[in-house]
């Protein structure tokens, strides 16, 4: 510890934000980082607790508590107030693979255990991995470092999400011959498609893809396996594959007029702005625009808050955002104590956005989908919505007689995933779970095919990056271990 009463002399400080209608201009990432001065006095607000909840990674009530990375969040803080950064991403680096993508959309579990948050405020962790991270690039620590040998044991990793990614970077660096097969044009699964440019900008996984191309990892693009590909060539072809595709299948509304011209899944809209963004620079005509429309977003979490901010970006009419449960409270109730993950309400970027644009915050809670209007054509032109209301089994329930219509030409489903695509699972006959979650015995990522394993949101439903990213990691340990009898990773 540096500086012993850091936490009592100085104030939490994160990187800016440029105002919502500054950055709503453009789709770039808009915090602007702090200073290498700043950041260090920040590192010194760490109080090198005895026991550090920030890097625990437990379950807490139901919910993590602390880093699933079990990053040594405490040592490279003390790093960091030192201005010690190639030491500071040295031991970041030991077990976190990817800390450009986790400082920029992780939403800081770490910083949510943080015993500064137990009574003032936490740590700004997040904002010093940032920093490391990009440190580390601009001087050159975080160059390509290939493996010396190569055990000669070939690896298909199935998905290039942050769970494909993290266990094809751990398996190369042990020195097998890893091949990463995806779907979409382009690698980066959830992080390239899934995640605007404003929260993660794609040079920045493109930056990172191409050192684990120059490290050994092959990726082969547009190539759906089980469409494309047989199960049965792969099988023939590698010792090991890993099934890492995601909780790609997303959970619809079953009510009238579905079929409405102008009705469509998130992750569908989201991804079809930045492929435009990417190959075209979003011409007009070759993505799914929400300019001068009335928008309806279902869904109240990160993709529908990611949703709201693009369709403001795009030039919508107005934008109203429904979340089926009450409004959450400003402040940890008396069950949710310090270091549980606090379950308060948050103004995210994109309802800030909005809220500046059209004056009010778009959310409506306690709200859902009765009915889809359309006109003569087949087009979207409303919608029914009625209220709900908990019921005594505990369920949201509708309100009788509480139907009202809004006005709207593009509604966006962002009601979560109900788990894997299954003609993956059915191609390479492995079982499935109740929740449509490819099956294995507890804590292992083995299915029940010999040689194929599964990681992240496949394995254990939709969840975050960060948690992608461990089932990653810990998938590949399994993997080495059952190749070479050992493992040393």
């Amino acid at each position: 510890m540096n500086n012993p009463f850091g936490f009592m002399e100085y104030e939490r400080q994160d990187a800016p934000a440029l105002s919502a209608l500054e950055r709503i201009k453009n789709y770039n990432e808009f915090h602007t980082p702090l200073s290498g001065y700043e950041q260090k006095i920040q590192g010194e607000r760490c109080m090198n607790c005895g026991v550090p909840f920030c890097q625990s990674g437990q379950p807490i009530s139901g919910m993590i508590s602390g880093c699933p990375l079990n990053n040594l969040i405490p040592e490279w803080n003390y790093l960091v107030s030192q201005s010690a950064w190639k030491q500071a991403y040295e031991r970041l680096s030991l077990t976190n693979p990817f800390p450009e993508f986790t400082s920029r959309v992780c939403p800081a579990l770490c910083e949510k255990a943080c015993t500064c948050g137990a009574n003032g405020e936490a740590v700004t962790v997040r904002a010093n991995e940032y920093s490391i991270i990009e440190t580390a690039y601009k001087e050159g620590f975080a160059r390509t470092n290939p493996p010396k040998t190569r055990t000669g044991k070939k690896i298909a990793v199935i998905g290039s999400g942050p769970s494909g990614l993290a266990a094809a970077d751990l398996l190369n660096r042990r020195g097998h011959s890893v091949t990463v097969f995806e779907r979409s044009d382009r690698p980066g699964g959830l992080l390239m498609y899934g995640i605007p440019n404003m929260k993660l900008e794609k040079q920045i996984i493109e930056r990172k893809l191409n050192i684990m191309s120059e490290e050994g990892v092959t990726f082969v693009t547009n190539t759906d396996i089980g469409k494309d590909i047989s199960t049965k060539e792969l099988k023939e072809s590698f010792d090991s594959i890993i099934l890492a595709c995601g909780a790609s299948n997303p959970r619809d509304i079953k009510v009238n007029g579905r079929e409405a011209e102008g009705v469509y899944f998130a992750v569908d809209f989201l991804k079809s702005t930045t492929k435009a963004l990417l190959d075209n620079g979003l011409k007009e005509g070759t993505f799914v625009s929400a300019k001068n429309k009335n928008v309806l977003v279902i869904g109240g979490g990160d993709t529908g808050n990611d949703c709201v901010g693009t369709c403001v970006r795009h030039g919508a009419k107005s934008v109203l955002q429904l979340e089926m449960m009450p409004k959450l409270p400003e402040q940890r109730t008396d069950d949710n104590p310090w270091p549980e993950w606090p379950k308060i309400s948050k103004t995210d970027y994109g309802q800030e956005e909005a809220a500046a644009v059209f004056g009010a915050d778009p959310r409506v809670y306690q709200t859902t989908v009765k009915e889809f209007l359309k006109d003569e054509s087949g087009k979207l032109s409303g919608a029914v919505l009625v209220k709900l209301r908990r019921g005594k089994d505990g369920r949201m329930a509708p309100v009788e007689g509480s139907e009202y219509e809004v006005k709207t030409e593009l509604a966006l489903i962002a009601a979560g995933f109900l788990g894997s695509e299954s003609y993956v699972s059915q191609a390479f006959g492995v079982e499935l779970n109740a929740r449509t979650n490819v099956a294995t015995e507890q804590n292992s990522h083995r299915t029940n095919v010999e040689n194929i394993y599964t990681a992240g949101d496949m394995h254990i439903g939709q969840s975050l990056v960060v948690r992608a990213i461990r089932e990653g990691i810990d998938c590949a340990r399994e993997v080495d271990k059952d190749l070479m009898g050992y493992t040393n990773l």
